[in-house]
């Protein structure tokens, strides 16, 4: 009997989005959610998902700051229909191409599927994903029930255990 396992998904990270055609020659505006917002060229071979959850592997994109944007020139694409084709494409880039996190931040996606624990022992589910309010992250936390737990250190998220793979909350189970 064979024993292997079918291997793991690889975990990606969202970097950006393709934002429209730029001029008539085929560069293609982006949205980078790096920091610095240029440092998405940093790591390539980028991942782009379409609306449509398909996605395909691209490299060799070079690009500059342009006002509010990034302006990319993206291989294969010449002119302005074939840039504006891009607009909405995701770029993902697979978790181990980034660097390690400083001490105390996370990738959200490192958080993803970490179990939810209270400070009393209440295990209320594993991490589905996470998003931005504006003025704080929130754990969307997926068991008997969904709870949005807001990502606040140390206030509400007591520890995060990556050994343990679990993340201690001061979170009442009511709300």
């Amino acid at each position: 009997m064979d024993n292997e396992r079918p291997p793991r998904p690889r975990k990606t990270i969202l970097l950006g989005r393709f934002a429209g055609a730029f001029g008539v020659r085929g560069q293609v505006k982006l949205e980078s959610w790096t920091e610095p917002r240029d440092a998405i060229f940093r790591y390539q071979p980028w991942i782009l998902r379409e609306g449509s959850g398909a996605e395909r592997e691209l490299s060799g994109v070079r690009g500059k700051a342009s006002g509010k944007h990034l302006i990319a020139d993206v291989p294969g694409i010449a002119d302005r229909d074939a840039a504006d084709a891009l607009r909405g494409i995701e770029i993902l880039v697979p978790r181990d191409a980034l660097p390690p996190p400083q001490p105390g931040e996370f990738y959200w996606v490192d958080l993803e599927g970490l179990r939810v624990v209270t400070i009393d022992g209440m295990d209320f589910g594993a991490v589905s994903h996470l998003f931005s309010t504006g003025s704080n992250d929130v754990l969307v936390v997926k068991g008997e029930r969904e709870r949005l737990i807001p990502f606040i250190e140390p206030d509400v998220i007591q520890s995060v255990d990556f050994d343990a793979q679990r993340i201690t909350v001061d979170w009442d189970p009511e709300f």
